[in-house]
């Protein structure tokens, strides 16, 4: 496989610089799961249950606030929400780590809906800095970003609260996230490529959701829920089986592992002449999963056994947001990047629940059979809707005053 895809990339102007700030921005960002679960459950000495309310309360907020915040960076600009957004997070984390548990419960619910949106951002300004043909290059190597900053920030939480305590760890994740947000700030990535601003400027503002939102887009969504839904799932699979076996000590190694299939297959996948349906790679990824759990607990099979699923991992996330930037306007991308994030969110908090109670009722190996099957059915059930989809982007010009039709089924 060539690098020039990924040269060419690297050779627009603010690229590398946004994609750099990117990852710096989201290794905070990924790390406040994990600590606020350790604080909780660890620090206050409340249990785990209780911890899992305090993440529930983020994920919601976080889930609302994804699509609220991105629609208004699509009216106001990005500065504007940065600002807020900073603010917000610079006075959670100043003092979560001293406030008592429910007020803990209810801030955590409000910065969730006050979240720095730095995947959406990042994104966003990524689709209107690189060329149509050069975007998924682009998103596959930001989704390598991202899976690099998962490996980082949830380690670097785990370190912080065991050696220096939740205290200095929360206060260190707030100045993290407020350098983050203040990096944004001063880059001020454009949201809209030159010819889209030029397009908003002359009035065709107006974008009504229904021209968008169509039952094609809704599965789009659905297909983003599977694949975190099967990643989430996998990932508490994997934990588990190690720990029944007695490896414990591996599943940190084995983790690593499976992330590093993930990075191959998005460095692979970012460089190939043409990509493929999100459709296919989310199926391909949940029915290579089924099989998984047939390797028993020995670490050393087990991993080799997510070696084909975990090669899909990034192409199929990076998958759905190339099909994204193609299927909705400049001018609402912002906000539909806010429901892919919210997706990412569901996915991964409904396969908690699903895969741990199946873990506790029949065990771990067919927790990944469940995971994988889960995959491969929305994926069916959103292959109907497929043809429904939206308007390509750039057909969507709409004069001032005037509505899009959404278009036919």
């Amino acid at each position: 496989m060539a690098l020039d895809p990924y040269r060419r990339l690297l050779k627009i102007p603010g690229v590398p610089t946004l994609l750099l700030v990117g990852l710096l921005a989201r290794v905070p960002a990924t790390a406040t799961g994990m600590a606020l679960t350790l604080h909780v459950a660890e620090v206050l000495q409340l249990g785990y249950a209780r911890a899992g309310m305090v993440t529930m309360a983020s994920t919601i907020g976080m889930a609302i606030g994804s699509p609220l915040s991105g629609r208004l960076v699509d009216r106001h600009g990005v500065r504007p929400v940065l600002v807020v957004t900073t603010v917000a997070q610079a006075a959670f984390w100043a003092c979560a780590w001293a406030l008592p548990f429910p007020a803990l419960v209810a801030a955590a619910a409000l910065a969730g809906l006050l979240g720095l949106p730095v995947f959406s951002v990042t994104r966003q300004c990524l689709a209107a800095m690189v060329p149509v043909e050069q975007r998924r290059t682009g998103f596959s190597l930001d989704s390598m970003l991202v899976e690099l900053s998962y490996m980082t920030g949830p380690a670097l939480a785990v370190a912080g609260i065991t050696t220096l305590g939740s205290g200095v760890t929360m206060t260190v994740i707030g100045v993290g996230m407020t350098a983050a947000g203040v990096g944004l700030l001063v880059l001020n990535p454009p949201t809209r490529s030159v010819a889209e601003e030029e397009e908003h400027a002359e009035g065709a503002a107006k974008v009504p959701l229904r021209a968008w939102f169509t039952p094609a887009f809704g599965a789009l969504m659905g297909t983003v829920a599977a694949a975190t839904f099967v990643l989430t799932a996998t990932e508490l699979s994997l934990v588990a089986t190690m720990t029944d076996a007695g490896q414990t000590a591996w599943v940190g190694l084995a983790v690593g592992i499976w992330c590093v299939y993930s990075l191959v297959g998005g460095f692979v996948y970012g460089g190939m002449s043409r990509g493929l349906s999100p459709l296919v790679l989310i199926g391909g990824m949940g029915l290579l999963t089924v099989p998984v759990g047939l390797a028993g607990g020995d670490w050393r099979w087990l991993i080799l056994a997510l070696l084909p699923a975990g090669l899909l991992c990034a192409p199929s996330l990076s998958s759905t947001v190339d099909v994204l930037s193609g299927w909705v306007p400049a001018r609402a991308r912002g906000e539909a990047m806010g429901f892919h994030g919210t997706a990412l969110l569901i996915g991964g908090a409904a396969a908690a629940p699903i895969a741990g109670a199946v873990i506790d009722g029949v065990g771990p190996s067919w927790a990944f059979v469940v995971a994988g099957l889960a995959g491969v059915v929305i994926v069916l059930v959103a292959l109907p809707m497929w043809r429904r989809r939206p308007v390509p982007a750039a057909a969507v010009a709409v004069p001032a005053g005037e509505e899009v039709a959404a278009p036919a089924p």
